[in-house]
């Protein structure tokens, strides 16, 4: 080979390698920020739902109406005359569409903990929009989700899942259902021991919903039909989101949340580790890991924002919000 051939060869794999790294770090970017979209969505929708919760309770009181047993049914058509439960409706749609797209490329363990931020998003906006008093200790929970979230972005890298066997997708099946038994088990026992359990069993079902997630081959409705990996997902979506309300029936919104969160998203970042070949850039193993438990820590304690109406205040933040809406308390009306 002639020294300029040899020259023209070397600029080629050079180039080659050039475009290769550009594209892994434009990826990356891609992911973390579908990653952060879905956690900005949910978290927004979650306050907006909250707005359309307390507007059509308002002219429930105001027309005098009773709910049968403690149960209206007909919140929900006045919630659907609500324009902010319908923006948040979108909101959900573009948020879980925007986590699909992160997980395609970004580890669980960044994925996920990503996307629990989305209650440090409930957070600032439930202060702002809902007149709600964060303490001192929210706010900087608040500041530890987005530290930890950098953290993240900073250690991660762009790849997709390792190829796994037709075997591991029917095990999500097979997980799913077992979690939908464990749950109806859950379902049954008493307090204190109910909420905690069945906010855990449905964080196992989001987990499962995101490592079903990961290992789609692809989003054409050929493939969908085909991959058992779908089906676990749909069904994962589905019981999940019927247990977490089964636990917030009656329980804790701050415990039910905190082990929502716990359990979605440390149990698929080891899934990830161990079984989809997910990890850091070199190096930056223990940025990830500091990283990872700073968000998860700080959304725990930012988990009462799960649910941001009146279950989740405190009575001196209902007497603030009272004020401030020159409103009577539905509670103290009743």
């Amino acid at each position: 080979m002639s020294p300029d051939s040899a020259t023209v060869a070397a600029s080629a794999l050079l180039g080659g390698r050039h475009k290769s790294a550009r594209r892994r770090v434009e990826d990356v970017l891609l992911s973390m920020a579908a990653a952060l979209v879905a956690a900005l969505c949910y978290g927004i929708a979650a306050v907006m739902q909250a707005m359309a919760v307390r507007a059509a309770s308002r002219r429930k009181a105001n027309a005098g109406r009773a709910a049968l047993g403690g149960v209206d049914p007909s919140l929900v058509l006045r919630m659907l005359r609500q324009w902010p439960f319908i923006a948040s409706l979108g909101l959900d749609l573009i948020g879980f569409a925007a986590q699909l797209v992160a997980l395609r490329r970004l580890p669980l363990f960044a994925a996920q903990a990503i996307i629990a931020g989305n209650l440090a998003v409930t957070a600032v906006f439930a202060a702002w929009l809902m007149r709600l008093e964060l303490a001192w200790r929210e706010w900087l929970a608040v500041a530890g989700v987005i530290v930890g979230v950098s953290m993240l972005a900073l250690s991660a890298g762009a790849h997709p899942a390792t190829g796994v066997s037709e075997d591991f997708k029917l095990a999500l099946i097979l997980a799913v259902a077992g979690i939908a038994v464990a749950g109806v088990a859950a379902s049954r026992l008493k307090e204190p021991a109910r909420t905690p359990l069945l906010g855990a069993i449905a964080g196992l079902g989001y987990g499962v919903l995101a490592v079903a997630a990961r290992v789609l081959p692809g989003f054409s409705p050929h493939e969908l039909i085909r991959d058992p990996a779908a089906y676990a997902l749909a069904a994962a979506g589905i019981v999940s989101f019927m247990l977490y309300a089964t636990a917030l029936e009656g329980g804790s919104v701050t415990v039910a949340t905190a082990a929502v969160v716990i359990a979605e998203t440390i149990p698929p970042a080891v899934v990830g580790v161990m079984f989809l070949g997910d990890h850091t850039r070199p190096g930056l193993g223990g940025v990830a890991l500091l990283g990872f438990s700073l968000a998860v820590v700080c959304a725990v304690a930012l988990a009462r924002f799960g649910e941001t109406d009146e279950q989740g205040l405190t009575a001196a933040q209902r007497r603030v919000r009272q004020s401030a809406d020159r409103e009577p308390s539905p509670r103290a009306a009743s």
